[in-house]
């Protein structure tokens, strides 16, 4: 990523913070509606994890300036992931629920540029997530 794309990601970020209910209700309606088959790795009452979604962005949004000191959270998600039984094909489907909440909450605000900007921070974050799971796996298999 490049420093104008992490400007891009944390401004529209800035956007999103006063939507952030709807937001992520946006993003694991969207979710289900792709993949219905994920709805059963989460809870009936989802109040929790949409907190702990928007909280994880917050996170991370935040240290895209310095990747090397969220990197080594995003290696542990990603082998956590494993655990709650998350397939490395299962990031393109979350990716794109993202991108889409994103596009709904932000309206004209989401332009090209900042679509940009967000899929290559999710690409980096979720190739980080899957290659720590893979590596973690060769090493306990």
């Amino acid at each position: 990523m490049n420093q104008k794309q992490i400007e891009h990601v944390q401004q529209s970020f800035e956007l999103v913070k006063p939507i952030t209910e709807a937001a992520s209700n946006l993003f694991y309606d969207r979710l289900f509606e792709l993949d219905p088959s994920l709805r059963p790795y989460f809870k009936e009452d989802m109040s929790e994890q949409k907190m702990k979604l928007m909280s994880t962005l917050a996170f991370v949004v935040t240290g895209l300036n310095e990747p090397e000191t969220i990197m080594p959270a995003v290696q542990a998600l990603g082998i956590r992931h494993v655990g709650y039984g998350t397939q490395p094909e299962h990031y393109q489907t979350v990716g794109a629920a993202l991108i889409w909440a994103l596009a709904q909450g932000l309206g004209d605000r989401f332009t090209s540029e900042v679509e940009e900007a967000w899929t290559a921070a999710y690409t980096m974050l979720a190739e980080a997530m899957i290659d720590a799971a893979a590596l973690d796996s060769e090493g306990s298999g």
